[in-house]
């Protein structure tokens, strides 16, 4: 779609990038028009950080140009694109805890009366940019008391006070709620109702597909296209950022052959409070999609049984035995392994090695150790195989996990528990905040696992994922399963969500562990 000249505000032309040994970007060229929200999209190491930096002043380009409204621009400093109106929100926020909304709106360019600070003025120009935001606290407030999405509110004042023309927010609603996202979105059409361009970086596409009024993709530090308006389009999103068709996305799992006995069997597990009664089956080598609306409680369901929660009703039994389970180290031993939803906070250690990360599962276990000692040689073995066997890129086993994107963060907890050799693999949210080409992988390997017999649970709120991978679907909401999917042609995202907001009528006509 050709986009007339007089739309035009930002020209990017053939930005290149060059670190030691690395590129990063070459000849990147598009248009960003006025009062648009821009999405940028593309897997990680695509180059999109290293352009928002270079946009917001940040990085220095190695070549090209930047035209903003017909005319080239020099960014040599962060300084030098806030005076033309271009700031950057990043993922991480710039707050100070200890001041007030206001004193952050105005840090740096406070406003003075007789060489005094002229707080009266600056608290009630801060309020009114806040009000014009949709916010419901006040200026005086302590930013340490404010929620994430609060507290975005009061960087995306700051960048107001600023006169900003261009707003760069790099993944703004990686710790948002859905409703936080919702109100965060409410204020990011009145910044486009206002003229004010937003350039919005994101991992998920449901969001892009939403607020976007243009994406563009980036592919290897190269730029692939740009789509706007009618143009956007998922699928084709996807084959840019990924590079090959969608065939390959989703492996097929139709053809998997579980076993025809009960396998794993939950009956009436609950905590009567998040969870109630709830009974389920897997076989041998299935994939069960477990989905819902927040608040459902899928998670807690989880962690009832895994141990992490104390349950009040229920029992687990696997291959015809019931299982003790009263803490995670119990479920871990039987044969249960268990990769959680947030996997920074719970599931991985992050200022360890991949190395430990791989191995900690099994350090108690030969050839890992003997006689409670670490055999180093055999560490480093088992953690480079799993690094090759995964795909997961990193300098050295010796790296922190901390320094690893989303995707191979993942793959790190993924190839931990593999190590394990569970039985019973439950994944709670397994692709949450990672680009689609590890996506990609890790549906691949879910597959592979079910093929060699471990039985999956896959709770994810992703209903293309769960739809895509699941050969039956449990559909969950306040805290009970309200319907079981068994067949593909039931596998509609209308319907589930028809029964998970309560639309549909609950079907508890199904029955679980027959003949127990």
């Amino acid at each position: 779609m050709k986009v007339a000249d007089d739309k035009i505000l930002l020209e990017i032309k053939r930005v290149s990038k060059q670190y030691p040994g690395v590129r990063a970007l070459k000849d990147v060229s598009f248009t960003i028009n006025k009062g648009e929200v821009h999405a940028v999209v593309g897997e990680n190491g695509a180059g999109k950080s290293t352009l928002m930096k270079i946009l917001s002043g940040v990085e220095t380009m190695t070549s090209g140009e930047l035209v903003l409204d017909g005319k080239p621009i020099r960014l040599t400093g962060i300084k030098d694109a806030i005076d033309l109106g271009i700031n950057l929100i990043s993922q991480e926020l710039n707050i100070a805890p200890d001041m007030t909304a206001y004193e952050n709106i105005f840090i740096g360019s406070e406003i003075k009366s007789n060489g005094m600070l002229n707080r009266r003025e600056m608290r009630a120009f801060a309020q009114r940019l806040l009000d014009s935001l949709g916010a419901t606290f006040s200026a005086d407030t302590y930013a340490g008391d404010l929620s994430i999405a609060e507290q975005q509110q009061v960087e995306i004042a700051r960048a107001l006070r600023y006169d900003s023309r261009i707003l760069i927010m790099d993944e703004p609603t990686a710790s948002l709620s859905e409703r936080e996202t919702e109100k965060l979105f409410e204020v990011i059409r009145g910044l486009r109702a206002r003229g004010i361009t937003v350039i919005f970086i994101s991992h998920r596409l449901k969001e892009v597909l939403e607020i976007a009024d243009a994406v563009t993709v980036l592919r290897d530090g190269m730029y692939v296209g740009t789509m706007r308006g009618d143009e956007i389009q998922e699928q084709q999103i996807v084959r840019w950022m990924i590079g090959r068709e969608l065939e390959d996305y989703y492996p097929d799992t139709s053809g998997i052959s579980s076993g025809t006995e009960d396998y794993f069997i939950v009956e009436n597990m609950g905590d009567n409070e998040n969870v109630f009664n709830v009974s389920f089956s897997v076989k041998k080598g299935e994939i069960l999609g477990i989905t819902g609306l927040v608040g459902a409680g899928r998670t807690e369901l989880i962690n009832l049984i895994f141990g992490i929660l104390p349950k009040q009703t229920g029992e687990v039994y696997l291959e015809g035995r019931r299982l003790d389970i009263g803490e995670p180290a119990d479920a871990i031993k039987l044969g249960i392994g268990y990769v959680p939803e947030n996997r920074r906070d719970y599931g991985l250690f992050l200022e360890l090695s991949c190395a430990h990360n791989i191995v900690i599962n099994v350090a108690d276990r030969e050839p890992i150790s003997r006689y409670k000692i670490l055999n180093l040689r055999k560490v480093e073995e088992v953690a480079w195989r799993a690094v090759k066997a995964r795909n997961i890129s990193t300098p050295d086993i010796d790296r922190e996990v901390m320094y690893l994107s989303g995707g191979n963060q993942q793959k790190v907890l993924l190839a931990r528990w593999l190590e394990a050799r569970p039985k019973v693999l439950i994944l709670d949210e397994p692709t949450r905040g990672i680009d689609v080409g590890a996506k990609s992988e890790i549906y691949q390997l879910i597959a592979e696992l079910a093929a060699q017999g471990v039985t999956i649970i896959l709770i994810s709120s992703e209903l293309p994922e769960v739809i895509g991978l699941a050969q039956r679907i449990l559909v969950m909401r306040g805290g009970r399963v309200v319907t079981e999917l068994t067949k593909r042609e039931q596998f509609d995202q209308e319907l589930i969500l028809a029964y998970a907001s309560g639309i549909k009528n609950p079907d508890y006509s199904f029955e679980y562990a027959e003949g127990r």
